[in-house]
């Protein structure tokens, strides 16, 4: 894993000072070694975490007939076998090598044979055409912009605005968007003028400075011809999950696994255990000092039964007011979940001792893992209810349900919504429509931007959005930016393109089966662990903060909601935000979600927008 970035001028030479500075801002995802190079109009810089081909495989890279130049982040599981496809003169042992020779022979379609995660820049001589690629479900960012000189790109956002030079602007179009997902859905961020390419999107930009975007890959329709027999689909599920771990294990460096206790972070560790036999593994989990929450005990179980060498990291509330400025800058964004900062914690401890960690991200989104996919059937009957009369009676029962009630909570509020699309952005939302409307004072923007994908059922459609949205904007975007503050490097085995393939291929009856959300993955994981982890109540990877926001972190709410330098004051409805702030100190009420994302908001543009010229990270951290 790697940070890159580069500049494709109008008219060259490009600033090499703005391409070292670009180097060194990238340089938390690259700690290994750093370079830069240009030619006339096109320039590269590249911040290096050395894991395939340690010594050599040096960046920025060049065709031996000088046809193609890569800057590379990620890594391609397959090198191997591309590799013995090809009669390329090879230099060295590594992955980007092995790119560069696929786009001599085939050009940039040879990214259609990659497997594996990555981001990259290829720049063809010939015609002058700067090519930006991002992998199939977005493990790994990639952002451009277009500046007067020219197109600037970067796995960080810190590193365009860094090599532009001028002071960053919040896009007042995108604040609808993340008061309804507590982050921006690609291609737009909350930068004036930033966007971000697409998962499975490849962009071109011409020599004329025309950009043209292209998508190559998407997830396939429901084929229930092909999986008539669910243990058929077992059967087939076992085979992937395991040749994609063993794809995710390539590495000359030492490699571990996240094991929060849950089935996906348990089936990916019990797979890990068998495919490498004797040798030793290290697995990591986060704890956070409460009962409710905490899944300390699932996870020593699981280690135990599997045989790991297991390591605990605790997370404290004084870890949060420490940590959130210098991670909202990693994140160049808003922290969406306050599991962003334990899964920071989570890599430090991990960096330790390993390079590389594998996760279990992926399987609720693939496999219908979410409390919501249960409510799916309800979704349909209840859009039959015009919306007017609908929203009036969600309102009314949300208002009455008691805060140990959350997830009833969130399920009236997103089945009153009043359109298709509003009920799967209202899932994972803090605020509703109507709320994002008082809060701003104007109407809501979000539904106008996006649209409901195709699907055969409505389990089927969530599944397609959230594999297009919340996954890789919020879950990926987390995992990447966490871990690369640490520098470790992540890997979700459950994302490899062709289980990724087969899931959607699925009915949703074999995904959600009786009613069990993710019936067959669990079927799979019978295989490797006992029931009593397999079929245990999901609880999901969360942080205490209803308590925390009404002890040791609530005064600093109220300041940073409501001062006068507040940016969340002066943007927002003031009333509406000390309402929040007063109905959740009351204790009745369970707010947390929402002043997280209003709170997170805050600490980001202090860190971003008005330090974006003097905010230096926390020790250890850059």
């Amino acid at each position: 894993m790697c940070g890159i970035g580069g500049v494709f001028a109008e008219c060259g030479p490009v600033s090499e000072g703005g391409l070292r500075a670009m180097a060194l801002t990238l340089q938390h995802r690259g700690p290994d070694e750093s370079a830069v190079w240009s030619e006339g109009r096109i320039g590269f810089a590249h911040a290096r975490l050395s894991i395939i081909d340690v010594g050599g495989s040096h960046q920025p890279m060049h065709a031996v007939d000088g046809s193609w130049s890569v800057v590379f982040n990620g890594e391609i599981f397959n090198y191997r076998e591309l590799r013995k496809d090809s009669d390329y003169p090879y230099h060295t042992d590594g992955d980007t090598e092995v790119l560069l020779a696929g786009l001599v022979r085939h050009g940039i379609r040879f990214v259609e044979r990659l497997r594996g995660q990555y981001a990259f820049a290829a720049f063809h001589h010939e015609t002058e055409t700067l090519h930006l690629v991002r992998d199939r479900v977005g493990v790994l960012p990639l952002y451009y912009r277009n500046v007067a000189g020219g197109l600037v790109f970067g796995s960080e956002i810190k590193s365009i605005i860094r090599y532009v030079g001028c002071a960053p602007c919040v896009d007042p179009d995108s604040l609808d968007s993340y008061l309804a997902g507590r982050s921006v859905p690609s291609p737009n961020t909350l930068y004036a003028d930033i966007r971000k390419l697409r998962p499975g999107h490849r962009v071109e930009v011409r020599a004329s400075g025309e950009l043209f975007e292209k998508r190559y890959w998407a997830p396939p329709a429901v084929d229930r011809a092909e999986w008539p027999d669910p243990r058929e689909a077992v059967d087939a599920a076992d085979t992937l999950i395991r040749d994609a771990v063993s794809a995710a294990l390539v590495a000359d460096v030492p490699v571990g696994a996240y094991l929060s206790g849950g089935v996906d972070s348990s089936l990916i560790v019990a797979v890990m255990k068998q495919l490498r036999g004797s040798a030793p593994l290290e697995t990591f989990v986060a704890g956070f000092g409460d009962p409710r929450y905490d899944e300390l005990a699932w996870a020593k179980r699981v280690s135990d039964y599997v045989g790991t060498k297991h390591h605990q990291v605790d997370v404290r509330a004084e870890d949060f007011l420490d940590l959130w400025p210098t991670l909202s800058w990693h994140r160049d964004a808003p922290l969406s979940e306050p599991a962003d900062m334990a899964v920071f914690r989570l890599a430090q401890a991990a960096r330790q001792h390993v390079t590389v960690v594998l996760s279990g991200e992926g399987g609720d989104e693939l496999f219908g893992g979410y409390p919501k996919y249960r409510f799916a059937s309800w979704a349909r009957i209840i859009r039959r209810i015009p919306s007017g009369p609908r929203r009036v009676a969600g309102r009314l029962l949300e208002a009455r349900l008691p805060k140990r009630l959350s997830r009833q909570r969130v399920a009236v509020r997103a089945l009153s919504a009043e359109s298709d699309l509003g009920q799967l952005v209202t899932w994972f939302a803090p605020f509703t429509s109507e709320e994002r409307q008082r809060l701003l004072g104007s109407g809501p923007t979000t539904e106008r931007q996006r649209s409901v994908p195709e699907g055969v059922d409505d389990i089927d459609r969530m599944l397609r959005f959230d594999l297009e949205s919340w996954l890789p904007d919020n879950l990926l975007e987390r995992g990447d930016r966490m871990s690369m503050a640490a520098s470790l490097e992540l890997r979700p085995p459950l994302l490899d393109h062709r289980l990724v393939e087969f899931a959607f291929s699925l009915p949703s009856e074999i995904k959600v089966r009786g009613g069990k959300p993710k019936w067959l993955l669990k079927e799979v994981a019978k295989r490797y662990l006992p029931d009593e982890v397999v079929l245990r109540k999901k609880v999901g990877f969360r942080v205490p903060l209803d308590e925390w926001f009404r002890s040791g972190i609530c005064d600093n709410a109220w300041d940073r909601l409501t001062g006068s330098a507040s940016f969340v004051a002066s943007t927002f409805n003031r009333d509406e935000v000390c309402r929040l702030l007063m109905r959740h100190g009351s204790g009745r009420f369970n707010e947390e979600s929402r002043i997280w994302t209003l709170l997170s908001l805050e600490v980001w543009h202090e860190a971003c927008i008005k330090g974006w010229e003097t905010f230096a990270p926390g020790e250890g951290t850059r």
